[in-house]
């Protein structure tokens, strides 16, 4: 049996948590306001996507691959992205609730997080050499042994990040964020 190819289709208001989505490759694709939740993504690529307004929260990405994946506006509580297929795994997050998600031991390098809620978010030992998160709240995220290099926090808030435990070389950090970088040392800074 042949595996199911979409390409360059708009999938508008679409409930998958009901109608179950058939596993294939959906390159080029567009969902916008889907629902996802509670729903299975397994074994599916998406290719040059873009998911908008959608809720994709507890969904069961196994296998999924996400290549050039664009998700704005959408609301991701629970994913746990170290299950899906590492093969050429890129997106892009920018308006984003991400909390309680997972990206433990990905390789991200240069992947753009904008304006997104990220607490409680694993990036355990994540690369994220070369990073962007542009004005996030890492309010409780874990980087322990995460590779942050070059990565930029300048706008970003509520992180709490330790030097020695994870690789900072080069990273950028505004002057008001460097608390962050302080916190295990109990300290007080006026």
């Amino acid at each position: 049996m042949s595996k199911l190819f979409i390409e360059d289709k708009t999938f508008l208001k679409v409930d998958f948590s009901k109608d179950l989505m058939i596993i294939g490759d959906y390159e080029n694709c567009i969902f916008t306001n889907c629902n996802f939740s509670n729903s299975s993504l397994s074994n599916i690529l998406f290719a040059n996507c873009i998911f908008n307004g959608c809720n994709l929260c507890s969904a069961g990405i196994l296998k999924t691959a996400f290549q050039n994946v664009t998700f704005k506006d959408c609301k991701m509580l629970g994913l746990h992205f170290q299950d899906c297929n590492p093969f050429l795994l890129s997106f892009v997050f920018e308006n984003c609730i991400l909390n309680l998600s997972s990206f433990y031991k990905l390789k991200l390098k240069k992947t753009s997080f904008k304006n997104s809620g990220l607490q409680e978010v694993d990036f355990s030992e994540t690369d994220l050499s070369g990073s962007a998160f542009e004005n996030c709240d890492l309010a409780k995220a874990t980087f322990d042994q995460t590779n942050l290099e070059k990565a930029d926090f300048r706008t970003s808030y509520n992180y709490s990040i330790d030097p020695e435990l994870n690789r900072i070389i080069k990273a950028k950090f505004s002057l008001s964020g460097i608390i962050g970088l302080l916190n295990r040392y109990d300290i007080d800074v006026d």
